[in-house]
């Protein structure tokens, strides 16, 4: 038996799809992290669309799981839903898989789910809103830094 971890790539290509907890809380309040699980299956055929959720690998070899905002001629623009910057350039060639489902406490959601859908378009539509929100929200914990210097 062999102690060998798989690559995300290589869990997808042997099963299917790769199922596993998220770290970080760039995709929060969708995702929580350490507590649901994340179904990732095969990147489609042809381009992805706004709104989906690839797993992409950065040229640095960190792999990244954030939302299309904008599908372009050759990249897509990206953020995560707890992000108010943009990444640009990751290409179809950068994506590993798709999330197609999150496990929370149990429970299946699937990303054709109706009230994930109303989420996303929410989230989403209203994203210069949520820009200025999370903003401010941050602004006490800069000002903090600041007078600390």
């Amino acid at each position: 038996m062999s102690n060998r971890r798989t690559t995300f790539e290589e869990e997808i290509s042997q099963h299917g799809q790769l199922i596993y907890t998220n770290v970080g809380n760039s995709m929060i309040p969708l995702l929580r992290q350490g507590k649901d699980l994340l179904v990732i299956t095969h990147k489609p055929e042809g381009r992805l669309n706004k709104y989906d959720v690839p797993l992409y690998k950065r040229d640095s070899g960190k792999y990244v799981l954030h939302r299309i905002l904008k599908v372009r001629k050759d990249d897509y623009v990206i953020y995560g839903d707890n992000c108010w910057q943009m990444e640009y350039g990751i290409t179809d060639s950068h994506i590993i898989g798709v999330l197609s489902a999150v496990i929370r406490d149990g429970k299946t959601i699937p990303v054709t789910d109706r009230k994930y859908r109303i989420y996303v378009h929410l989230w989403c539509d209203f994203f210069f809103i949520r820009v200025a929100f999370l903003w401010l929200k941050a602004l006490p914990r800069r000002i903090k830094r600041k007078l600390k210097q």
